[in-house]
């Protein structure tokens, strides 16, 4: 079984239109948003309730009708508040769709390059793009003739709008902007073993090493980062695939366990219930019934 890793280098929607989108609720196995990064950006919607997602090192909070903007190469993860939560996620490759109209490309160019960053939170308050975001949102799902049009004109609307608006700002001084990168860049090695390895026996300090930091040290700017241990993130992050694996595949509950990297399978049905408030067998039930 196949799925998205830390690091997604694929095909988003067709060559000729890079652009998909996902609706997220609690039966989704993916409900939990690991962390992750992606050369695509990312527009979230809440639907209902609210999520917490963490973007680089800045944590954003949002309730239904607000919207969370993720530019490329941001590593970004989180949690829904409640479990009725529903949010949909338009990912799509900015370049690509973009880019081209000599018109305004320099302000296009200005956000690829990282001069202007557009605000990563856009509340439900804000005037003109809730209201355009629920529409580019509708015609991607519906699909009717000619969507593709209507998608590229509303992403260029809301490029309009932030300008319009002035919801962007400059990005930090260099040095600043390489010390965070460094940063980011360590963490992403951690995840990028997790996603690799996470079958495999996996110590606190092997996780510390993957991102060259001491244990101490790795564990507190992982906690800022994740708001989690690193233990507690990689057991949340092999329950998550089991539930991929629930999901799609046939394989036993003690299969699954193994599999995921756990050598304990009482030990597995105690988290999965913690995590999920539910037993892995009754998961698995629910995703085949659809419920």
């Amino acid at each position: 079984m196949k799925h998205d890793g830390y690091n997604e280098f694929r095909q988003r929607g067709r060559f000729d239109f890079p652009i998909e989108i996902h609706h997220v609720d609690r039966h989704h196995p993916r409900f939990y948003m690991p962390y992750h990064w992606h050369m695509e950006y990312e527009i979230d919607l809440v639907v209902r309730g609210s999520v917490t997602l963490t973007l680089n090192e800045s944590q954003v909070h949002a309730e239904a009708g607000d919207i969370i903007f993720i530019r490329d190469g941001v590593v970004h993860g989180g949690y829904p508040e409640t479990t009725d939560t529903i949010y949909d996620c338009i990912v799509f490759d900015m370049k690509k769709m973009l880019a081209g109209n000599h018109t305004f490309q320099d302000r296009i160019e200005d956000v690829l390059k990282h001069v202007t960053l557009i605000n990563k939170y856009l509340p439900a308050s804000t005037p003109d793009i809730p209201r355009l975001i629920q529409h580019l949102f509708r015609s991607m799902k519906e699909e009717h003739t000619g969507y593709e049009l209507v998608v590229t004109g509303l992403l260029y609307t809301f490029l309009g709008f932030i300008f319009q608006q002035g919801l962007y700002h400059e990005a930090a001084s260099l040095p600043l902007r390489e010390h965070r990168r460094k940063r980011i860049t360590q963490l992403k090695q951690t995840f990028q073993l997790i996603d690799s390895q996470y079958q495999q026996p996996l110590t606190l300090t092997d996780l510390a090493q993957a991102a060259n930091l001491s244990p101490n040290y790795f564990c507190r700017f992982f906690q800022k980062i994740t708001h989690h241990s690193p233990i507690d993130y990689l057991n949340r992050y092999r329950i998550e695939m089991a539930c991929l694996k629930l999901t799609h595949t046939n394989d036993s509950i003690t299969e699954i366990a193994f599999s995921c990297g756990f050598n304990d399978v009482s030990y597995f049905i105690r988290l999965f219930r913690r995590y999920k408030e539910t037993s892995p067998r009754k998961y698995k039930q629910l995703m085949k019934e659809g419920k």
